[in-house]
């Protein structure tokens, strides 16, 4: 027991050796995704109940996974979902076989909210054992203050009297505050997971079932919410179809720009409320649950949600055909992809009888598929290339494609041999050679070197040409934003 900590307490510290080796000036880089699979071997090798357990491998795997992608891309996403699988697998061994998603949600949050504290309190009981066996704060200090103070009166007279043991006192460096404060971090994170603790398991053991639950309600009161509920949504789908779908005319003051433009996400929130309640009206072992018209008029409302959904999904196209695809749009529409198939759960749980930790397992394995999907994919990229190929050179918002970094690299490359006027070409060469520029900086510095990086700047001198911005005259100025050039302003 007392080696297995002390290899737990070796493996952190390497940890911490490793994480300020390779984030001395800042955190980011292709750095990231070697401390995650640094960290997961270190779990792997200190924890032996990790390997026996079976259970634990498909976290392991996703794990590497996404250290992966750190290493590719570091993003916030991927380190999330880094985060989650490694702690998934610290506790998993502890408890045994998956149950629900919703009481591993538990977990997981319990034990990033209270694991932070789990190494001072490994310090606290190591401390209470060294004062049961006799090794009292007192006894220790005046056990060590002879050594201790004789070797410094010593090592200080040495120093005077040879200079290389006085430029070796010189040479050492010790840690600042700052420094100290990010070791104790980095140990506060990975400490929990060489050696979780128990709280968040026992908590997470007396969390019931999550089922929505409407006090009060009654069949009669159900079957008539869930008619009048039918009818209300008929409604709005009528004037969808009509208006939205069938593209017909609208009413005199109302353009179609703001009927798409409102109600994308109001809706969609609808739609979340409409299944929660859904659920809590045809909860498991009610009267509402057993009727047949219930059931049937839930059915009707759930479709009449997914037509709801598609809605939103079109108002949210439409904009982007007006306007500009965004990365928060494209979340958005996938986002409401995830709610239309949690609408088709919901109806399947209620035709079928399923339980809600099968509605809850089955919708968190899609939004993890979902989620995992996104670490590998540049959403910035996609939006930036969707801009270029869709709209006319002199609309695209050039500042919104230089706000999103190297993403819009190889999309703005392709701008450039389009024909355009000579105005529109030069800010589109001075954003493309700007993005250019700060990529081969961050490429040529070993802290901010990524592999997705290494393999944008090899297809970006593979295509470039020779074009280059024009040079400013005397006085004149760019804008940083899009490269419009600014005539030198007037005195008064």
């Amino acid at each position: 027991m007392r080696f297995s900590f002390v290899r737990k307490a070796g493996a952190a510290l390497a940890l911490i050796i490793l994480f300020d080796r390779l984030f001395a000036d800042s955190f980011g880089g292709a750095g990231v995704g070697v401390f995650a699979g640094a960290w997961l071997l270190a779990i792997i090798a200190t924890r032996p109940d990790i390997g026996r357990a079976r259970s634990v491998w498909p976290a392991l795997a996703l794990a590497a996974l996404f250290a992966v992608s750190l290493f590719d891309e570091p993003g916030v996403l991927a380190l999330s979902m880094f985060w989650c699988a490694i702690a998934f697998a610290a506790l998993a061994p502890r408890v045994g076989s998956f149950d629900s998603a919703w009481h591993w949600g538990v977990r997981l949050f319990l034990h990033g909210a209270t694991g932070f504290l789990r190494p001072f309190k490994d310090l606290r009981r190591i401390a209470k054992q060294r004062r049961g066996v006799g090794a009292s704060p007192r006894l220790l200090a005046t056990t060590l203050a002879l050594p201790l103070l004789g070797g410094i009166v010593f090592l200080i007279l040495f120093a005077a009297a040879n200079p290389l043991i006085a430029h070796a006192f010189a040479s050492i460096q010790l840690p600042s505050l700052w420094q100290l404060a990010l070791w104790t971090f980095v140990a506060c994170c990975v400490w929990p997971m060489l050696r979780p603790g128990t709280l968040a398991l026992r908590v997470a053991r007396r969390v019931p079932d999550l089922e929505p639950i409407l006090p009060g309600t009654s069949l009669p009161s159900v079957l008539i919410a869930l008619a009048l509920f039918n009818l209300i949504f008929a409604l709005q789908n009528a004037l969808d179809i009509a208006f939205l779908w069938g593209g017909g005319a609208l009413p005199d003051g109302m353009t179609r720009t703001d009927y798409v433009h409102r109600g994308a996400y109001p809706l969609i929130v609808t739609a979340l409320i409409a299944g929660a309640m859904a659920l809590a009206m045809l909860r498991p072992g009610s009267a509402s649950e057993r009727d047949p018209w219930a059931r049937r008029m839930v059915a009707l409302w759930v479709g009449q949600n997914l037509v709801l959904v598609a809605s939103s999904a079109l108002r949210t196209v439409q904009y982007i055909q007006e306007s500009m695809l965004t990365s928060w749009r494209i979340a958005a529409l996938l986002w409401m992809a995830l709610v239309a198939l949690g609408l088709v759960l919901i109806c399947w749980r209620i035709l079928r009888g399923r339980s809600a930790c099968w509605l809850i397992n089955s919708n968190a394995l899609a939004a993890g598929a979902m989620l995992t999907a996104c670490c590998f994919v540049d959403i910035e990229a996609i939006a930036a290339r969707w801009n270029v190929q869709a709209a006319d050179p002199a609309k695209i918002d050039l500042c919104y494609l230089h706000r999103g970094g190297d993403s819009a690299l190889l999309p703005l490359l392709a701008l450039e041999r389009r024909p355009m006027d000579a105005e529109t070409l030069d800010r589109v060469r001075y954003v493309r050679a700007d993005l250019l520029r700060d990529l081969e900086t961050r490429q040529a510095d070993g802290r901010y070197w990524t592999w997705h990086g290494a393999r944008r700047l090899a297809a970006a001198r593979a295509i470039v040409g020779s074009g280059a911005p024009r040079p400013l005259p005397a006085n004149y100025s760019r804008d940083w934003c899009d490269g419009s050039i600014t005539p030198p302003q007037v005195q008064s």
